[in-house]
């Protein structure tokens, strides 16, 4: 056996085979497969809860002949703000699927409806106003923060900037 015919053994080895295919092969793809798996069990768990809140919610109106009118419809009303707050969770969800990113807004947005439904459940049933003033602050904190996020957003500080360059806009 020659020295060349040696060499082309070697290479041809299965080991060497498997080591050059699996160091070919993006490790990122894989977790980016398996991060999108997960989220797709993530939103059709999400869907069944939504469903089942909206059920959930139809079942609470026969609270109107049995209770207090104002009672049924607190709770009807407290249980439709929570189904906003899990849409607004779900369409987070679904946006880093679409684009592979969370964009801040869409956070913010689920944390404000999520802490206004908290203020009018509180409101309902008479919570102390350090509370309110407690929730009324971390509103005006989440606004403040959605207002800063859309203004300074990269994408369209990017987007702003192509605008301003004469001959790059096609519209």
């Amino acid at each position: 056996m020659t020295q060349s015919t040696m060499e082309q053994t070697l290479t041809n080895s299965w080991p060497k085979r498997f080591r050059i295919m699996f160091t070919n092969y993006d490790i990122a793809c894989a977790l980016e497969a398996g991060t999108r798996f997960i989220l797709s069990l993530l939103t059709l768990t999400i869907l069944v809860g939504l469903a089942g809140g909206v059920v959930k919610t139809f079942l609470d109106l026969r609270l109107l002949l049995s209770a207090n009118v104002e009672v049924a419809l607190r709770q009807v009303l407290v249980d439709t703000l929570t189904l906003l707050a899990v849409v607004e969770v779900l369409k987070t969800t679904r946006a880093y699927c679409s684009d592979g990113r969370v964009r801040v807004t869409f956070i913010i947005d689920t944390v404000l409806v999520v802490m206004l439904t908290e203020v009018i459940s509180r409101w309902f049933t008479g919570g102390d106003w350090q509370q309110f003033a407690i929730l009324g602050g971390i509103l005006i904190t989440l606004g403040l923060m959605r207002i800063v996020a859309v203004r300074y957003s990269p994408t369209q500080a990017t987007s702003t900037q192509q605008g301003n360059q004469p001959g790059l806009a096609f519209l």
